[in-house]
């Protein structure tokens, strides 16, 4: 297999592992509902930062402990489905429409209706560093495509990282633009965008939960 053969298998399989809802999709989804498209990309660049981390954990080996050491994974997969499901709850429990909740479901007072940039990137990197999924690829799939042959193993993660990031941009960037333009549309029928409030948080809690049942814990 030459390099570039190699680069396209990894794209083909990140493609199609970002593309399949999870935490991070879901929480680019409320940011973008509940703060616009701004709102939904700074958390898609937060998702983005905590993949550089992860690729950074994958190269100087700290995947190898998590995989060693059992215990330390649940404990990361039940802060990442307890994280979302938070968020989830907060917007359930919310009677405000979308444009004056919080990144983490809290309702904004009228003269703090501007969340910061910082709390909706915050929670982005947040999520996809403690998304469960983000783990098992970098121990399951990253390492498979760091062959010596093919020149330094650095540069190899790099170019690797350069595409998850690329990657998740085009997904999670494409679902922030449609959905804060969805909620620009629906901003002048209250019920409406409080009702796509909470089925948000039901979807939150709903992939909280599912991560708990593959974990095993829900099949005991």
């Amino acid at each position: 297999m030459t390099y570039a053969e190699n680069l396209w298998l990894f794209f083909t399989l990140l493609f199609g592992i970002i593309i399949v809802p999870g935490m991070d999709m879901a929480l680019v989804l409320s940011s973008a509902l509940s703060g616009g498209r701004r709102a939904g990309f700074l958390a898609t660049a937060g998702v983005m930062a905590g993949g550089v981390v992860h690729t950074i954990y994958a190269v100087i080996g700290i995947s190898a402990l998590v995989r060693y050491v059992p215990h330390l994974f649940d404990a990361l997969l039940l802060a990442g489905a307890a994280y979302i499901a938070w968020i989830g709850l907060s917007l359930v429990r919310s009677s405000a429409r979308l444009a004056t909740i919080a990144p983490g479901g809290e309702t904004l007072s009228p003269a703090a209706r501007a969340p910061s940039g910082w709390s909706f990137f915050r929670r982005g990197a947040i999520t996809c560093l403690l998304n469960p999924k983000a783990y098992l690829f970098m121990l399951a799939v990253f390492p498979q495509f760091l062959k010596p042959h093919y020149g330094q193993i650095g540069v190899q993660a790099a170019i690797l990282s350069m595409i998850t990031a690329t990657t998740q941009l085009g997904v999670y960037g494409t679902l922030a633009f449609t959905a804060g333009r969805s909620r620009t549309l629906l901003s002048g029928h209250p019920r409406v965008t409080a009702l796509i409030g909470r089925g948000v948080g039901v979807l939150l809690i709903a992939v909280a939960a599912l991560t708990v049942w593959t974990a095993g814990w829900g099949g005991a």
